[in-house]
């Protein structure tokens, strides 16, 4: 049976209006007020599953109990590394409730990795399923930690660890500086940092939810993890303004527009690779789509040609955010209202501050380039238990003023909108010229024949560093390498051309869409040498 959902536009209920009111308030006692008002009101859906606001409150609940019987206090850990599951989503709020912090690990980091992460977190207990514990299983000695299985594919399972229906946990009194979740940067290759984020920077993205629409009647469709920042700045204001939270375990385009037209769909978050995917479906057009209010993008260059398309073809606004999980500055396009700028990144968010400094990290002047720093009312306390780490990220201005470092390089034009170059780390430096990634692969996707690129700087002997693509062909695309090479070289600058072109069936990337550019470069390595 297909749910219904409320379309009641007002929040007519004085206790979640006084909650959001305050200054801090926390986003279980949220819930509960949902659930007390409206406790039959639909709050996860997932493969055919309802779980009403009544019934993740209660949820909610035997997990906090189940922590306390555990023996765990506020402010400390847990972790889960499992795929996408309405217990997932039970599990995390209930921590919050039992004023435990949550580190959300991703799936697909390397068993080393996680086990790195895990004891960095300090968590008391680990909830995994089948498909991670499997991953896991290398490094099962390392682990010093209880687990829980939130499939119930082995005991102890997450049937068996909960608390009886009913119970009820002792009542904690969360606090503004308390860590909510601990996310971490890092995963798949480099060193891992837990992003801190406190309970007040989660707060203020609540409060503001509902100027992006959401509300009672929003209908929100996720289909990036719930590990990742992306999702859950998607997430938690769904659920702490009464709306619905469609979840999918996994993304698939045609299963994602078969949900959205189903569940009438309100708000969805994706990243451009997804929204790629989606665009070109042969059937994309048929879908009854005109109940989207709102669609969000973040974490990967988005480029300003589907976005134009997206606009076009896809009913209701479009938001582009450009930050940073560790929080500082936060920069939004509306791309239903500035047809103009899809190729930037917008404007700084209201009291937001966004800089640009240069290497000495001194502010460059208008129109000159710089690396992105930002300040906000949302800011992570830090990495977790990586004070060198915390300290190489700030930037202090002259006014004593505590700013996020982006590592990105960006340009200011004369209204005040973001133009990202490319990441600081990504750039190039060719003979002493800075070679900007992103300007080639700009030019490489005007190439009818190609789908994807991706360039990396590799090291070179006669310049230092040399760039080289990537490629991914569209079906039936004739063109091979070395016409494609002479093509785009024949199209930028001297210092820009390219010394190789590669092609691939596909760009490796993050569950959230980023292209892994470190494995590319190691690809390349282990191969040809330029000269």
């Amino acid at each position: 049976m297909q749910p219904t959902y409320a379309t009641d536009l007002s929040m007519n209920m004085m206790t979640i209006a006084t909650l959001l009111e305050q200054d801090f308030g926390t986003l279980p006692a949220l819930i509960h007020a949902h659930a007390t008002e409206r406790p039959d009101h639909p709050a996860l859906v997932q493969d055919g599953r309802s779980v009403s606001y009544g019934e993740l409150d209660a949820l909610m609940d035997r997990v906090a109990a189940s922590l306390q019987r555990d023996g765990l206090q506020p402010r400390d850990a847990v972790a889960v590394c499992a795929g996408t599951s309405i217990e997932y989503a039970a599990l995390f709020l209930g921590a919050l409730r039992a004023g435990v912090a949550v580190a959300p690990l991703a799936p697909s980091s390397t068993a080393d990795s996680l086990a790195v992460m895990i004891d960095d977190s300090g968590a008391r207990l680990l909830f995994t399923d089948a498909s991670t514990a499997a991953t896991l299983e290398p490094v099962q000695e390392r682990l010093k930690v209880a687990q829980v299985r939130l499939d119930n594919s082995a005991a102890p399972n997450w049937d068996g660890w909960l608390a009886p229906a009913g119970s009820q946990p002792q009542p904690v009194e969360l606090q503004p500086d308390w860590v909510f979740n601990i996310i971490y940067s890092s995963g798949t290759t480099g060193a891992p940092k837990g992003i801190a984020q406190p309970h007040a920077m989660r707060w203020l993205h609540v409060k503001r939810g509902h100027l992006n629409g959401y509300g009672t009647q929003a209908v929100t469709l996720i289909s990036t993890p719930l590990y990742s920042n992306t999702t859950l700045v998607s997430f938690f204001p769904t659920i702490a303004l009464g709306g619905t939270v469609v979840l999918m375990a996994k993304f698939d385009a045609s299963a994602y527009l078969e949900l959205a037209q189903k569940h009438r769909v309100t708000h969805t978050m994706l990243v451009p690779v997804q929204y790629q995917r989606l665009m070109a479906h042969p059937e994309f057009d048929r879908y009854d789509l005109s109940s989207f209010q709102m669609k969000f993008c973040t974490s990967a260059p988005f480029s300003a040609a589907l976005k134009a398309d997206i606009v076009r073809r896809w009913p209701g606004g479009m938001l582009e955010y450009y930050g940073m999980t560790e929080g500082g500055g936060t920069c939004i396009l509306a791309a239903h209202e500035h047809p103009d700028k899809l190729h930037t990144v917008g404007q700084p968010a209201p009291e937001h501050d966004i800089r640009l400094i240069d290497e000495q990290g001194r502010e460059v002047g208008p129109g000159e380039t710089g690396e992105v720093v930002g300040h906000s009312g949302a800011m992570m306390k830090g990495y977790y238990n990586q004070p060198e780490k915390t300290a190489e990220a700030e930037w202090y201005s002259p006014e004593g003023k505590r700013f996020i470092r982006t590592g990105d390089l960006g340009r200011f034009d004369a209204d005040g909108f973001l133009t990202l170059l490319d990441r600081k780390k990504d750039m190039i430096i060719s003979g002493g010229f800075n070679i900007y990634p992103s300007d080639l692969e700009t030019v490489l996707r005007e190439h009818p024949d190609v789908a994807d690129a991706a360039v990396v700087g590799v090291a070179s002997v006669a310049w230092g560093e040399t760039p080289v693509a990537y490629v991914v062909r569209r079906p039936g695309a004739a063109s091979d390498a070395q016409a494609l090479l002479s093509w785009v070289n024949e199209r930028v600058g001297k210092t820009q051309r390219l010394s190789a072109l590669e092609l691939t069936d596909a760009l490796p990337r993050s569950a959230i869409g980023k292209v892994l550019k470190r494995e590319l470069r190691d690809r390349f390595q282990a191969g040809a040498k330029p000269a």
